[in-house]
């Protein structure tokens, strides 16, 4: 899952971040309005965390224009007022809740999650595809009783591939959703986990494989 964090406060920015990738989330940051805004239309977060007192664009401000925008996306305020009328007019908006600082991490965690089970398209902490499992907050593999770790970034790619429903993920939508878009990743490293996520997927006797499709990217398949 990717996580889109606006605020101006560069600590709490970066305190949130480190929190939310060491919960297997992956993260982008902006640290304004108008970048906030700019990274939200791209459509590739699963959830926005959006501080409303930003100098130039306040959060309101982007949460109406994504709004008017169409985009669905689960938005969570933050504001270091308490006040109702600023939470009732967040809402009215379209925001789907509402934290004031300061507040306590494991809470932000809760929400993001009850938040997340409320969208028709999550399935759980467990996902299944064919014959694999993937717990997602354990970060194993399980097939015909056999469990294997994988690492965060082998996790990511799955997560992706099993969300996917068989659909073929390009590779440059790999790269936005876990390395970011300033990333210097480029696709031969998609190739090297791709390419563990096979020996893997071979050590607990899968039947289901990742599938390439040459120039374009991969999906998720039951060996011939």
């Amino acid at each position: 899952m990717k996580i889109l964090l606006v605020d101006d406060e560069r600590q709490l920015t970066d305190a949130l971040k480190k929190i939310l990738e060491q919960n297997n989330y992956s993260v982008d940051c902006a640290l304004n309005g108008e970048d906030g805004l700019y990274l939200a239309m791209s459509g590739i977060y699963d959830f926005i965390i959006l501080d409303i007192m930003m100098p130039g664009m306040d959060g309101l401000s982007v949460l109406k224009s994504l709004r008017d925008k169409n985009l669905d996306t689960p938005i969570l305020m933050l504001t270091a007022k308490s006040e109702i009328s600023d939470k009732i007019e967040g809402l009215n908006l379209g925001a789907d809740d509402y934290m004031t600082k300061p507040f306590h991490t494991d809470e932000l965690l809760a929400r993001i999650r009850a938040m997340l089970r409320r969208k028709e398209t999550f399935v759980g902490d467990v996902v299944k595809f064919n014959d694999i499992t993937l717990n997602r907050d354990t970060l194993e593999l399980s097939c015909n009783q056999k469990t294997i770790l994988l690492g965060k970034k082998e996790f990511q790619i799955l997560e992706m591939l099993m969300l996917s429903n068989g659909k073929v993920i390009k590779k440059e939508k790999f790269i936005e959703k876990i390395w970011g878009f300033e990333s210097e990743a480029e696709y031969n490293t998609i190739e090297v986990y791709v390419s563990f996520l096979r020996k893997k997927l071979m050590a607990i006797g899968a039947k289901t494989e990742v599938k390439s499709l040459r120039g374009i990217g991969y999906t998720l398949g039951e060996k011939l």
